[in-house]
């Protein structure tokens, strides 16, 4: 079961990664314009990460007990909540942070990290 350490973990060994508390939670941010790209919600079981609103439906449609909306407050962002229990393994939770950091890595860091701008092919 993946943990908030392994959150804080995995999030801050991305390139630019900083954290910074915010409205009372952990957010990780980018350095150049500390756009965040992951949060912890205040009970440490869930953690919010940025994803196209366009893809979020599916995501919760095909793992209900994995992702969510927070009702009121994610309905016009681009984020997802995602409970942590819920993944299998550290290395989804690697995908799902990189994932997150990708959409909001402006394009001077994504050049910087090529091996990290665009997931793998299958």
């Amino acid at each position: 079961m993946a943990t908030a350490d392994d959150v804080r973990r995995i999030a801050l060994a991305l390139p630019g990664a900083t954290e910074k508390l915010a409205w009372g939670m952990p957010t990780f941010r980018l350095e150049a314009g500390g756009r965040i790209f992951a949060s912890l919600d205040d009970d440490d079981r869930v953690m919010g990460v940025k994803c196209p609103k366009d893809e979020r439906e599916e995501l919760i449609a095909a793992e209900p007990q994995k992702f969510f909306l927070r009702a009121g407050h994610d309905d016009n962002y681009a984020w997802l909540r995602v409970r942590l229990g819920a993944l299998e393994d550290e290395e989804e939770l690697r995908a799902i942070l990189l994932d997150s950091w990708r959409q909001a890595a402006p394009r001077k860091l994504l050049e910087a990290h090529p091996d990290l701008a665009s997931p793998p092919t299958r």
